[in-house]
């Protein structure tokens, strides 16, 4: 029993360690060198900015790899299995399907474990870190924050629009600066400008030429009426403060950046007496969104185990040998999976349909008809 155990566990493993590479590769890596190509070839940023770019997505991804990687070994290894009769001929024998199938929940059991380390706490640490390099990119090589034809919203207070960028000389450029309303005080529009980094000051210098902006009234903003246009200058200076940048990243740190000890001790939010109707509807949004969060991060890392339960009865019946016929099959499955997971994390800010719960879904469905068609298929 020994040796079927290590024949399973050493098929199972290597095919699992392939998956994850290819799935990583093409899934993953190939968007963040899509979205990171401009900055390397045309900014000259530093390879190590981009490494280390790369190796802050990669354990979030994994979350997601490492399942179907497995669920995809488990397809190809059994589909094979059954296809060449082994499993026929150790039945035969008098093992089991339960008994041939230990090393894959014990695998399943170790997936789970190293996904649960880092749904809870590597991924938001690492997309902590991102957070990071893109500030140091910015403070190192501010023109590859301000690519052409983009919005830059990375700025507090700003948005920022180029047109086309030659070096560091930018063309038809539009800034709006917003209040803490969101509401744009003050529309700047220049045909061309310079970005210069000022370090003394920590910040980036826009040296703005032919300016007209648009300025609206501080204590009416929403008032047509009162914005003063056709304000126009030669040149002017645009300061950008890299410290409101900086400090931006670290007292706001999204939902998804925090670890699961950092959600739950978060601040209590303030008693329901005393606020508005829309202040307590944000506030109850704001709880359900980070119990939903929470869950998704535990939900998230039983995957492997209600893919195992799934996979090895569908392999068995599928009864196919084909590598692309089992990658077609995980990628159905896993697509079905990870769909209702995407859906209830988009009702996270909606207390009322309790997302917290339906995050737990897939896995109680999965699993569910897991251990039916499991208990089906032993009793054969």
């Amino acid at each position: 029993m020994k040796l079927l155990d290590r024949y399973v566990a050493r098929q199972l493993l290597i095919t699992s360690v392939y998956g994850v590479a290819i799935l990583s590769i093409v899934l993953v890596l190939g968007k963040i060198f899509k979205e990171l190509l401009d900055l390397l070839v045309n900014h000259n940023v530093p390879l190590d900015f981009i490494l280390s770019f790369i190796a802050y997505i990669l354990p979030f991804s994994l979350a997601f790899t490492i399942p179907w990687g497995f669920l995809t070994a488990v397809l190809l290894v059994f589909g094979k299995m059954s296809a060449e009769n082994e499993l026929v001929a150790l039945r035969s024998s008098g093992v089991s399907i339960p008994r041939i199938c230990v090393s894959v929940f014990v695998l399943a059991l170790v997936f789970v474990g190293i996904c649960l380390w880092i749904n809870v706490d590597v991924a938001p640490r690492a997309q902590a870190s991102m957070k990071d390099t893109l500030y140091r990119i910015a403070t190192n090589n501010p023109l590859a924050m301000f690519s052409s034809d983009k919005v830059i919203e990375e700025f507090p207070g700003k948005k920022i629009y180029i047109e086309r960028n030659d070096g560091p000389e930018l063309h038809n450029i539009l800034v709006y600066e917003m209040n803490d309303e969101s509401y744009p005080m003050r529309v700047v529009y220049a045909r061309r400008g310079v970005l210069r980094p000022d370090p003394e000051k920590n910040q980036l210098l826009l040296h703005l030429s032919d300016v007209r902006y648009e300025q609206r009234d501080e204590d009416d903003p929403a008032n047509a009426a009162k914005i003063a246009q056709g304000i126009v200058a030669q040149e002017t200076p645009f300061p950008i403060s890299l410290t409101e940048l900086y400090e931006k990243n670290k007292k706001r740190k999204g939902l998804s950046t925090m670890t699961v000890d950092e959600l739950l001790h978060r601040p209590k939010p303030e008693r329901a007496a005393g606020l508005t109707k829309a202040e307590k509807k944000q506030q109850a949004a704001e709880v359900s969104a980070a119990k939903t969060e929470v869950n998704k991060r535990f939900s998230y890392s039983l995957a492997s185990f209600a893919f195992a339960l799934i996979g090895v009865p569908l392999a068995i019946t599928a009864h196919r040998r084909e590598t692309s016929a089992g990658f077609m099959l995980s990628l159905a499955v896993a697509l079905v999976y990870f769909l209702f997971i995407i859906i209830a994390d988009a009702l996270r800010e909606n207390p009322k349909l309790h997302p917290e719960l339906l995050i737990w879904m897939p896995n109680v469905l999965f699993i569910g008809l897991g251990l039916w068609m499991f208990v089906g298929l032993s009793r054969k």
